[in-house]
């Protein structure tokens, strides 16, 4: 069994289904609300679960209602949250989602100011019990901690390099893979051509450089090549988690020794198969039902 870890945040998602994105101030009225956790790591997580592996999610909480209803829907979804720190008097992390009628959003997240940055903690994990190591950006010193250890171990990173303040560079040099999102990448390098965006950030890792385009599919450099997968048709209800998924999917491919070719075709299949449902995580197929899906396409 593939096992792996998955370091940095998960909120609760309050979504909000509405005909139209709005444009402007106003009250506007939702079709349809729901409440879920989300968090780029833990959103990998629970796709990395789904297809099979045995997963960690290494994170933080408080310990309120959030907190409490985070960590069991991830038990629930098999996730194991053994390593993630509660603190105590503190406020978990949340999110309001406006998901419009296309199933395009706009997130407004709100990081708990009352969970601390430090990861020296991380230290007394043993880093080595698993095959690789995902991290989001958004607890930067986590990232860094858990690449560091796991590269000690000899054990691959995972990088979800998202948009974030911070500079991520070093942790664009920890990684073995690193999957941008358009607006990360270009918060990176400063440059929105892909192809030439991607190039610059190559300078900065030994490892493989990804970018997600949503709808549009993946790009990536091998070699120095450039090469691209195109996104597959599905009808779209929410891409709420769609990008987190795709890098739970591809790491826990690669992780099983799949071809970096094949691990972008796989990961994409199940975040297209993702967007078909509501919500960030409903939707995650298992192996067999995105085998299935890939096979429509050959």
């Amino acid at each position: 069994m593939i096992r792996v870890a998955c370091v940095g945040i998960t909120v609760m998602d309050r979504i909000y289904y509405v005909e139209g994105l709005p444009t402007e101030g106003g009250k506007y009225v939702a079709k349809r609300y729901t409440e879920v956790g989300g968090g780029p790591a833990a959103t990998a997580a629970v796709a990395a679960a789904k297809l099979g592996a045995q997963v960690d999610f290494i994170g933080r909480v408080g310990d309120d209602d959030t907190g409490n209803s985070l960590l069991a829907e991830l038990e629930s979804l098999g996730v194991n949250t053994r390593y993630t720190r509660r603190y105590a008097g503190a406020k978990s992390s949340q999110s309001a989602v406006i998901v419009d009628a296309k199933g395009e959003r706009i997130i407004v997240n709100y990081p708990s100011p009352d969970l601390l940055h430090d990861a020296d903690w991380l230290n007394e994990i043993d880093f080595s019990q698993w095959d690789v190591v995902l991290a989001d950006v958004r607890w930067h010193e986590g990232a860094k901690r858990a690449f560091t250890l796991a590269r000690r171990a000899g054990v691959m990173t995972v990088l979800d390099g998202d948009v974030t303040p911070q500079d991520i560079s070093e942790l664009v040099a920890l990684s073995d893979h690193a999957a941008f999102s358009e607006p990360g990448l270009t918060r990176l390098t400063g440059i929105k051509d892909t192809v030439s965006a991607l190039k610059k950030s190559q300078m900065l890792t030994n490892g493989h450089v990804y970018v997600t385009r949503g709808s549009e599919g993946c790009d990536w450099l091998d070699d120095n090549v450039f090469r691209h997968q195109p996104g597959f048709p599905v009808e779209v209800v929410d891409t709420t988690g769609a990008g987190d998924v795709f890098h739970g999917a591809l790491a826990f491919s690669l992780a099983g020794g799949t071809p970096v070719e094949e691990a972008v075709r796989f990961a994409s299949g199940v975040a297209a198969l993702k967007c078909t449902r509501p919500g960030g995580r409903a939707g995650i197929p298992d192996c067999d039902q995105t085998r299935s899906f890939l096979s429509l396409f050959v």
